[in-house]
């Protein structure tokens, strides 16, 4: 497929500045930017690149304005990094679409599959599952029984979700991801640990997306809840009875222990650690691999192990580097003070 300058600029309302006839057919980098490519300039840090990128279009900002002749054809639009994301989803939707059930499938007898649904080789489909309409099921997919999904899901390779789950509209999960395995929960007895049955489920709500070999706990009682909107990277572990808020988003490795509540629009960077029955509440952000270790405030925006206010970790950590330096110069000052307690003491004798 190809599309013009203008008929990019079309599509997102916006201006073009160059030659609107100019096709790309691919994506790229800025800096890897290639004849017949479209890319994008949204950070001003990579602005320098903008001026020797061989990719035939760049988006921009409509507020940008180049401080050299650029060789690139620009289209303008009120943000470059939603319009890419525009064009990618366009994109997207115009490949050639899955559909049907495989033959090597099995899909229980009681299990109800809504309307223009692929269910790839060899996925499972328990008993008593409900699918809406134009969902997609890839090869080894497996879903457990009593377990309902909305519309317009996708559930990639080898995805599991255990049962008596539910799963909303528009989400996706993506290959190796679990959804409803057993929280961690063990009583001490003795030298040994007895298993405590996990009873609940997960509901996970609309819009959710969940990256590949990250794993959601099902409650003890009641369930673990991902709400509205939220996004999580792979190789996250969310704990029994956990409840995210809408529209948070989570990179990669973060943890987050039991009966943690977390609020709505929060941000984790990589690796972030959240230790159990912590509140932590609406439009946080918490940087990569932070040690929560108490009750976050609406707002608030904290970095380390234990991890602290964002100001006073980037004081603190200039500290850091010169304790070595400051140690010593510590001891010579304590030496010197031995030096001039004995030398008062001589004279007052």
């Amino acid at each position: 497929m190809e599309f013009s300058a203008q008929q990019i600029a079309d599509f997102l309302k916006g201006t073009v500045e160059g030659d609107p006839a100019i096709k790309v057919k691919t994506f790229s980098k800025i800096e890897e930017g290639k004849p017949g490519s479209l890319s994008f300039l949204a950070n001003p840090k990579y602005e320098h690149h903008i001026y020797n990128t061989e990719a035939s279009i760049v988006l921009v900002n409509n507020d940008f304005a180049p401080a050299s002749p650029v060789k690139a054809t620009l289209v303008k639009v009120v943000n470059a990094y939603a319009g890419l994301a525009a064009l990618l989803g366009m994109v997207e939707q115009l490949k050639k679409k899955k559909e049907g059930i495989d033959s090597t499938a099995f899909i229980h007898p009681t299990a109800k599959i809504g309307n223009n649904c692929y269910v790839g080789n060899f996925a499972y489909i328990g008993e008593n599952v409900s699918i809406g309409n134009d969902c997609k099921v890839y090869p080894h997919a497996c879903i457990g029984d009593h377990v309902a999904i909305g519309d317009n899901c996708i559930i990639y390779p080898h995805a599991t979700i255990y049962d008596n789950c539910i799963v909303g509209n528009n989400c996706i999960l993506h290959a190796g991801s679990v959804v409803g395995s057993d929280g961690f929960g063990f009583a001490p007895e003795g030298d040994n640990y007895k298993k405590i049955p996990q009873l609940g489920n997960v509901i996970i709500e609309d819009d959710v997306e969940i990256g590949a070999n990250t794993t959601i706990d099902r409650a003890v009682m009641d369930s673990t809840i991902i709400r509205k909107g939220v996004k999580l990277d792979n190789l996250i572990q969310i704990a029994h009875n956990v409840e995210v808020g809408e529209h948070t988003v989570m990179a990669a490795q973060v943890g987050l222990a039991g009966s943690v509540k977390v609020g709505k629009h929060c941000q984790f960077g990589g690796q972030a650690g959240i230790a159990g029955h912590i509140h932590i509440e609406d439009n946080v952000s918490i940087g990569a691999q932070a040690g929560i270790i108490g009750n976050i405030e609406s707002g608030r925006t904290i970095f380390g192990t234990p991890a602290i206010g964002a100001r006073d970790y980037m004081r603190s950590s200039v500290i850091f580097i010169r304790l070595p330096d400051m140690y010593r110069t510590l001891g010579q000052l304590q030496r010197e003070i031995e030096e001039l307690k004995k030398q008062i003491n001589k004279k007052d004798n």
